[in-house]
């Protein structure tokens, strides 16, 4: 199902694909107590009902790769992943990096978030530019 251009399917699996990847990545390989110290946060900063709403990043992450790399004009799953993957250095990661300049996230934090938005990103760019 295309809406304006962008198939609808590949955008719900590649948002799918990206949290599920992070689910794996923050939720079973990285203990919680581990996370908290590598971002810098602590008990009275994480707040559980909020949790729901991390299914809003990859979704509208899933949609911006579909603009891009339709925009680009990126043919195949290459092209998709090498489009994902630009994004994810360039905006992704270099945004994040506030959080370690100016906020709590510690050096060790850093490539873990880099590997985080590799991948996630790649992932997803491979869908969507398969499915374009």
């Amino acid at each position: 199902m295309r809406v304006m251009g962008h198939n609808a399917l590949a955008i719900a699996v590649a948002a799918i694909v990206f949290y599920a990847i992070e689910f794996v990545i923050f939720g079973v390989l990285i203990p919680g107590d581990q996370y908290m110290v590598l971002t810098g946060l602590n008990a009275d900063q994480g707040d559980v009902a909020r949790m729901p709403y991390g299914v809003i990043m990859p979704i509208l992450t899933a949609i911006g790769l579909s603009l891009v790399i339709k925009w680009r004009n990126a043919a195949g799953w290459m092209g998709g992943v090498a489009t994902a993957l630009l994004i994810a250095v360039l905006f992704a990661f270099s945004t994040s990096l506030y959080s370690y300049v100016y906020g709590g996230h510690t050096l060790e934090y850093l490539p873990i978030n880099l590997a985080h938005f590799l991948v996630c990103y790649a992932a997803a760019g491979a869908i969507i530019g398969a499915w374009k």
